[in-house]
């Protein structure tokens, strides 16, 4: 007897892929590399394809950062003065072209609130007739301590719907900031959006959390030197996958894994005439080297 049914198909699809996501954890690890090993386990036995993995990855490794890691640090941070006119603060706005600004008096550790630089809008297009003042369109800043867990935040950025939070250090000093994109950055790796500059070299190398990135086997080993400050020699091959390859010696697999100048890579994607796609994990504390 046929289904007549025209979800049928799409709803046994989404459970194999969910049985199939089971099957990963049916062995019960009793450790963060236990499961590590499996969620990689599960990625060569095709359950899961490597975006997922590199995900699930990034979840575990929020639930052990704290804020300081991932913060924007104090230095970095773009901050318009609550005694700005309009005409001095709006080219820091143009310029930077983030959403949101925090505002200080006399300096960073004197935060006033926070700036949505939507919140502009209404005055520069003849909205309203009141007269601007900084004063009054700013928001209540939030403030969380350098320890707080990535995790917890991001639950409260959700639950409270807020994307920035003020960093500060064990003496009430302001440390840093931290979004709501920073954390998610963390997860999925770097998002960008069409103001963002390089385009080429981030088509080609992506952030999944704070040491490891995806990396293009294209990509040349001149634009590889200069995204992570490495010295790799392109005399002999032009790509970072070329020069992977050679380090094997042989054409690798998926899963297989070379250290080259205290860089650890991973091959995740080749077909049987080249490598498409690596993982790599930048040491911290270690800078790349020439390679052999």
């Amino acid at each position: 007897m046929s289904d007549d049914n025209p979800h049928s198909s799409s709803g046994s699809s989404r459970k194999s892929w969910a049985t199939k996501l089971l099957q990963v954890f049916t062995g019960e690890p009793s450790s963060r590399e236990e499961l590590v090993d499996m969620i990689q386990d599960a990625e060569e036995r095709d359950l899961i394809d490597n975006d997922t993995k590199e995900m699930i990855e990034g979840v575990l490794d929020v639930a052990e950062l704290k804020v300081r890691d991932i913060m924007v640090p104090r230095s970095q941070m773009v901050t318009i003065d609550i005694n700005q006119s309009v005409e001095s603060f709006l080219p820091i706005v143009i310029d930077s072209q983030h959403s949101r600004y925090p505002v200080v008096s006399e300096n960073k550790d004197h935060i006033e609130g926070i700036l949505l630089a939507k919140d502009l809008l209404a005055y520069g297009f003849g909205m309203t007739d009141e007269e601007f003042s900084l004063t009054k369109v700013i928001r209540p800043a939030v403030i969380v301590p350098e320890g707080k867990r990535v995790d917890v935040l991001l639950k409260e950025f959700r639950e409270q719907r807020y994307h920035m939070a003020i960093v500060v250090d064990e003496y009430g000093g302001v440390s840093g900031l931290v979004t709501i994109e920073d954390i998610l950055e963390e997860i999925v790796g770097e998002i960008e959006d069409e103001t963002d500059f390089d385009e080429d070299i981030k088509a080609d190398i992506r952030r999944i959390n704070k040491s490891r990135y995806s990396v293009k086997a294209l990509t040349t080993i001149e634009d590889f030197n200069d995204y992570f400050d490495t010295r790799f020699a392109d005399e002999e091959y032009d790509t970072i996958g070329g020069m992977v390859a050679h380090g094997f010696g042989h054409l690798p697999q998926p899963g297989e894994e070379i250290t080259l100048a205290g860089i650890l890579f991973k091959v995740t994607g080749a077909d049987k005439r080249r490598i498409q796609q690596l993982q790599i994990t930048i040491p911290e504390q270690t800078s790349a080297t020439d390679a052999d």
